[in-house]
């Protein structure tokens, strides 16, 4: 089975959405990460169903498949990046929080996405890892009755930095969720970030849970996303695992810091990742 490359539209955040999905289909992606944001089918657009028309028609027009993406930095709050999150402290910032990602299981219902992907964010107050942990499983646990009612895959991911930020945190969470609808969104610079053990072996034992990945090139130590060729990562054994375990989602480039070159990083990661599935 061929990888679904893909790209992820925060990488393209000077350009409008819909002309973003065009340039990614155009470079030969077939599957895009769509997050939602301020200028991108944001809940309280007044244009919101028109966009989302257009949404459908674009992913049917190219055939692409899509993940709803949910890591806009200030979309629900203009003074704290990435706040309120499932760990917030009071039942009215994880609230907010929930409302959003219930809103994306929602649109991504209504466009057949692959999954939604989120993440735990990181804890403002000093409340202690048990209490994190409780917060969190509520958060995910709510979160899940509403993908089952849509029937719509949750991809937890671990972010550095996060509250949850490592593979094995991840599989402490899904054993405590034990949902089928529960799975992972893998970046597999964060597992070279951290030095989080052997990212194909990462992906051979998570594959049954596995559905979305994130590629881009990473130094250990540093979590900065990096084109390809400046990190120290190799990926011809991470393209390889992927089609051992027949991976069928989404294999997005996250660069959204090269959004002011993004037409050359669209090309120059197609060329880049095309030439390493060549080889193997």
């Amino acid at each position: 089975m061929p990888l679904l490359l893909g790209y992820n539209t925060n990488g393209l955040a000077h350009h409008r959405w819909d002309e973003a999905i065009v340039l990614i289909a155009e470079a030969g992606y077939r599957s895009v990460a769509l997050t939602v944001d301020h200028h991108c089918l944001a809940p309280l657009s007044p244009t919101l169903r028109d966009d989302v028309a257009k949404l459908k028609r674009l992913l049917d027009q190219y055939q692409l498949h899509c993940v709803i993406e949910t890591g806009a930095r200030f979309l629900l709050d203009p003074r704290r990046k990435h706040q309120p999150t499932l760990l917030s402290a009071t039942n009215e910032d994880r609230a907010c929080r929930l409302q959003f990602l219930n809103y994306c299981i929602d649109l991504a219902a209504e466009v057949s996405a692959d999954a939604i992907s989120f993440w735990s964010g990181t804890p403002r107050d000093p409340a202690d890892a048990d209490v994190l942990w409780s917060r969190l499983r509520a958060g995910c646990a709510a979160l899940l009755k509403e993908a089952e009612r849509q029937q719509v895959r949750l991809a937890f991911e671990p972010e550095p930095g996060m509250f949850l930020e490592t593979c094995d945190q991840y599989a402490r969470l899904h054993d405590q969720l034990r949902h089928p609808l529960f799975g992972l969104t893998l970046d597999v610079g964060h597992v070279h970030c951290l030095q989080d053990g052997d990212i194909a072996d990462r992906i051979r034992q998570f594959a049954p849970h596995l559905f979305n990945l994130h590629i881009e090139d990473m130094q250990p130590g540093v979590h900065e996303h990096l084109r390809f060729g400046q990190g120290s990562m190799k990926f011809p054994p991470i393209l390889q695992a992927l089609r051992e375990v027949d991976y069928s989602y989404g294999v997005h480039v996250e660069l959204s810091r090269h959004s002011h070159m993004a037409p050359e990083m669209l090309q120059e990661s197609f060329r880049f990742l095309s030439s390493c599935a060549a080889e193997v």
